[in-house]
């Protein structure tokens, strides 16, 4: 039995923005294919190339896809009972790009799909990103490493762009 340790780096945004208007923006500028549909044709795919049709079919203008949304503010509440801040983790990613890094790290399997966590703070709205590449890093493999400072790349710029 193994136990690394990795150092994460957290990219961090904040937003004057609404929360509803930052999540309307996120949600609007990723794919938000119908599951059921896309597994279905995921499973149907033949080959290398019909898999990437089916994927690129389901991505929105960025090159991404959401894959689950999760709204812990609704559970903060309903603990509560009161009127807790909104909070939604967001997953999403690319499963072509996902591919590419799992083809030489493995263990990139468990850091993709992505989180993005959006709150609501006193401060405004926080959009948070742990960097794919701080998660590859103690692998050493630079082609994994290559495609994460290129996927954390888009993410940040993503995340700049529903702030503002």
């Amino acid at each position: 039995m193994n136990v690394d340790k990795i150092a994460v780096e957290r990219f961090k945004i904040l937003s004057s923005r609404p929360f509803d208007a930052v999540v309307t923006a996120l949600k609007s500028a990723v794919g938000q294919p119908d599951w059921n549909q896309f597994v279905r044709a995921s499973q149907a795919a033949t080959s290398a190339s019909d898999f990437e049709r089916v994927v690129q079919r389901g991505l929105g203008r960025t090159g991404f896809m959401l894959f689950a949304e999760f709204d812990l503010g609704a559970v903060l509440r309903r603990e509560s009972k009161s009127d807790a801040p909104k909070s939604v983790r967001f997953l999403m990613g690319n499963p072509l790009i996902m591919k590419e890094m799992v083809k030489h790290v493995p263990d990139a399997g468990s850091y993709a799909p992505v989180t993005i966590l959006v709150d609501e703070r006193p401060d405004g709205v926080h959009l948070s990103y742990d960097r794919m590449e701080s998660y590859l890093l103690p692998y050493g493999n630079t082609e994994a490493l290559a495609v994460a400072r290129d996927l954390d790349a888009k993410i940040t710029a993503l995340l700049r762009d529903c702030a503002s």
